[in-house]
């Protein structure tokens, strides 16, 4: 069962009687108040360093039990990597992320951390606060209790107090970036669930969840989507017993009357690839084929619950892909709610279809400033970019440039790739205006070419997050399958560039 953690601040110096927590940069010793803690030990600091190969590298620690004239039962000095990066705050999203493991590994049921000097200013804090957060989550609700957990110490709560010069502006700045670290585990929650729990229908309970803090969901049926003409999006749902839901949420943050930001998520809870099935071979991996919904649901949590100063409207399309007799076969050819027909030659590039009709229900509808989808959209992305990147598609150039600096920023990284007429050609059908798939050559590229189709002059980005929104590799504040990539992104995008 998962352990609660619980982040408390409280103000210089710590007197903790469990484990406390001091850092030192690469090539120096503690300084500040945690200087003061490491010469109550008697120890000398060259020494133990270099008895301890420790360096002050990130991930390096000493581990000094029962410490003479410490109160605390467990003195642990981690790194804290170059004193020049000190500044960057994803270093400190890392530095917490470290610590959650160090802590983890001592099963220690409290922790007390020093954090002064310059450089640990309220927002450095919370990007600690944020990572130790990130890489505590586990999912784990479906493994069964280990009878011997307790005999092992492992306790039901963490509790990690973190001293600092100023607990009020801490407290602040925590709340405000826990918001969307809360934000991330909803992502992460939604992708890493199994789609016998988690369909279409409990995917919109979930999402409506949000009125709680004071979203507005809307959730269109089969009916109301068949009156608007989204035969794009309905050509996916067909062949499963699942209904198809459309969930619109907005959050009114802003001005009264301002155009709203948006943002569109793919959200196939399952696919099977349809009649053009897929492989067995990791086919379960397609539980995560909604991380672009997941991720749009995610932000949209973090954007109301820290109150951000902006409109923003988030819509998921929500299908299962599915074989069966009513299922839509390779060759049918559709109609959009823009009216675009579309031969699908492969019901198995279906995120695409359904973004279609979500993104010009948006446009038409909201009037948006710029439109970003999301999507795990093509297994070509992570041959061109693997897992570190998303891919970037953009008919916008400033609005490109700024969702590449949020990346920066966020550490959740875009690269740009090229769209133009010569890819657009590429999908052009015999039978119908378009097709759903322009052949293996470009095919992340010409993936977008056809969701550009349904844009207009919008500004408007997609985002491929096939490689970077599941299977991911561990990383210092993520160790879960489903990362909840986006999320950080796009809030970072609105803060610095689209709030007030």
């Amino acid at each position: 069962m998962t352990q609660q953690l619980v982040i408390k601040t409280a103000a210089l110096p710590a007197n903790a009687t469990g484990t406390l927590v001091v850092y030192a940069f690469e090539g120096a010793a503690p300084a500040g108040a945690a200087a003061s803690v490491w010469s109550g030990t008697g120890l000398d600091w060259d020494k133990t360093a270099a008895a301890g190969g420790f360096k002050g590298k990130q991930g390096q620690q000493l581990d000094i039990v029962a410490p003479k004239g410490v109160d605390a039962q467990r003195l642990l000095v981690l790194g804290a990597g170059k004193a020049d990066a000190a500044t960057n705050l994803t270093a400190w999203t890392d530095r917490g992320g470290s610590l959650a493991a160090k802590i983890a590994a001592t099963r220690a049921a409290d922790a007390a951390v020093i954090l002064d000097g310059e450089a640990a200013t309220p927002q450095a804090i919370a990007e600690l606060a944020a990572g130790l957060k990130l890489r505590h989550y586990k999912f784990d609700k479906y493994k069964s209790a280990r009878k011997d957990d307790s005999e092992n110490g492992d306790a039901k709560t963490l509790t990690v107090t973190l001293h600092v010069a100023d607990p009020a502006a801490v407290e602040k700045a925590i709340a405000d970036r826990g918001a969307v670290a809360d934000g991330t585990i909803l992502a992460r929650d939604l992708v890493n669930e199994p789609a016998n729990v988690l369909g279409t229908l409990e995917f919109a309970e979930r999402a409506g969840k949000l009125a709680e803090l004071g979203v507005e969901v809307e959730v269109l049926d089969e009916p109301a989507m068949r009156k608007l003409g989204m035969n794009s999006l309905l050509a996916v749902s067909q062949g499963s017993a699942r209904p198809p839901r459309l969930v619109i949420m907005r959050w009114n943050g802003g001005n009264p009357g301002d155009a709203p930001v948006a943002f569109i998520g793919k959200g196939v809870v399952f696919d099977t690839g349809g009649i053009s099935i897929k492989p067995a071979a990791s086919m379960e991996d397609m539980k995560g084929d909604m991380g672009g919904a997941a991720a749009v649901t995610g932000l949209m949590h973090a954007l109301a619950a820290r109150k951000a100063k902006v409109n923003a409207v988030g819509v998921i399309g929500l299908v299962e892909n599915m074989p069966s007799g009513t299922a839509t076969r390779p060759g049918d050819i559709v109609k959009a709610m823009s009216g675009t027909t579309i031969e699908i030659i492969n019901t198995d590039a279906e995120g695409r279809l359904v973004l279609a009709d979500a993104l010009w229900y948006t446009q038409e509808r909201f009037k948006p400033r710029f439109m970003i989808n999301l999507a795990t959209l093509t297994g070509a992305i992570i041959i061109a970019l693997g897992q570190d990147h998303a891919g970037l598609f953009s008919n916008n150039d400033e609005l490109a440039a700024r969702l590449y600096a949020a990346g920066i920023a966020s550490n959740e990284k875009v690269w740009r790739m090229p769209l133009g007429p010569a890819y657009d050609k590429l999908i052009e059908s015999r039978f119908a205006d378009i097709k759903n798939t322009g052949g293996r050559p470009a095919g992340s590229i010409t993936a977008a070419a056809f969701l550009q189709r349904f844009v207009n002059d919008v500004p408007w980005a997609h985002l491929d997050i096939a490689g970077a929104g599941m299977g991911v590799s561990p990383s210092e504040i993520n160790t879960s399958w489903g990362p909840g990539f986006g999320v950080t992104l796009l809030d970072r995008l609105v803060r610095d560039y689209y709030e007030g």
